[in-house]
């Protein structure tokens, strides 16, 4: 059987990722996410949904759904944590498009139908739509992350986005035989330093930043790797604080233990911070160790911590994760300087960036894909593409434009 295939966004670029499968009478949509700038940059309009999956609860896959799901009142095949924390995502969208006035691309009321219509799904189910197969398996970055299998002459894999390599918080993705793959390729021609060394190199800045009276702050993104760096530092003998939307996401992730390499570490970390309820935000900021969202700076409880120690040369921010242009994280990188309370000010404290990134890199996604042996390899979710393409020779490679349909046999 054939079917037409359309990237609504995210083809060749990193964030508001979606796309349309159409055949056999039927039209799936396999995530439909939201690119968190300023204002946001949505995907292009859906046409009318039959079925709908969602892969993970990151912003540029999950943050569109309500406006397609609650009006089409269609099925959305998620895992149950994944929808959880994909209703906390899409609730706080309102809540900063209400905060900046900028449109709000659906109604609370989306959002609660969306969350009526969720099938849960976990590894390894199968369910049938349409005279097609639907398998689930664990794609790693995040708990709860996953990959679909399409099968109906032939298996198409959508993997969103994965991590092959075992973190402390979740295991790696396992390649699957299939013909089709759409993967990720978000780190095309760049690999990520050694992990046990980046961690040793973090933990010794750590200590130096203590040692000499400093107080460490490390903005972190709320889903995944605000519990990350909990696990990698819970050992450690100091007065650590957490803040902001990683405390109801690590709640989330308690809930479902089986999506977590390690629960009994995961209690560990989180009796060993003290977490910032209203008022002990002020012993916050006195704390030695400080871990909050937002992990690029533009929003969340990082900004008053941050102006608290800014003029301190002892203290130091350390930037954990992705910094998208025309962020805060972004301008102090650059700059020097970050925006708070529509002022620009300049930050004397130490800046270290560490890659902690929970996406394959160049040559894990190369080794994947080969570990699938699919006939035709179809990259996405990057901009960096064709970097792949000298260690791909031996397959089809498609590089899918944005708006533009292509067919495959599935």
């Amino acid at each position: 059987m054939k079917m037409k295939f359309k990237f609504l966004g995210g083809a060749d670029m990193v964030g508001r990722m979606g796309m349309t499968m159409e055949g056999d009478g039927m039209t799936a949509l396999v995530e439909y996410g939201l690119s968190p700038t300023k204002p946001p940059e949505f995907p292009l309009p859906a046409p009318h949904i039959d079925y709908a999956f969602l892969t993970h609860a990151h912003l540029d896959h999950c943050g569109m759904v309500p406006q397609v799901v609650g009006a089409n009142r269609c099925d959305l095949f998620c895992t149950p944590l994944t929808a959880e924390i994909a209703e906390l995502m899409m609730f706080d969208t309102l809540k900063i498009a209400k905060a900046e006035n900028y449109v709000q691309p659906y109604t609370e009321s989306d959002i609660n139908r969306t969350m009526k219509a969720v099938v849960p799904m976990t590894y390894g189910d199968e369910i049938q739509i349409n005279h097609v197969d639907v398998k689930m398996y664990d794609a790693g970055h995040i708990p709860g992350a996953s990959m679909f299998a399409f099968e109906k002459d032939c298996t198409t894999i959508y993997s969103g986005d994965i991590h092959t390599e075992a973190q402390r918080l979740v295991g790696g993705a396992k390649p699957v035989d299939c013909t089709n793959l759409f993967i990720e390729g978000t780190y095309g021609g760049r690999n990520h330093p050694d992990r046990k060394q980046t961690e040793a190199d973090f933990i010794a800045k750590i200590e130096e930043v203590i040692d000499r009276g400093g107080k460490v702050l490390i903005p972190c993104f709320a889903v995944g790797r605000t519990q990350e760096i909990m696990l990698l530092l819970k050992d450690l003998g100091y007065d650590m604080w957490f803040d902001g939307m990683g405390r109801s996401v690590l709640r989330l992730f308690l809930d479902y233990p089986e999506y977590i390499a390690d629960v009994k570490a995961l209690k560990a970390a989180k009796r060993r911070f003290n977490e910032v309820r209203g008022p002990t935000r002020k012993n916050a900021k006195d704390g030695e160790i400080i871990v909050t969202t937002g992990g690029m700076l533009d929003g969340g409880p990082v900004l008053g911590y941050l102006d608290h120690i800014r003029d301190d040369p002892k203290s130091a921010v350390l930037l954990v994760g992705y910094q998208a242009e025309d962020t805060n994280g972004r301008m102090l990188m650059e700059d020097g300087c970050i925006k708070i309370d529509g002022e620009v000010k300049k930050v004397q404290c130490e800046l270290q960036k560490y890659d902690f990134s929970a996406h394959a890199d160049h040559d894990q996604i190369v080794k994947f894909i080969k570990g699938c042996d699919p006939d035709n390899v179809i990259i996405m979710h990057s901009e960096s593409r064709e970097a792949f393409l000298p260690d791909l020779e031996d397959y089809n490679v498609i590089l899918p434009e944005t708006g533009k349909e292509f067919e495959l046999d599935v």
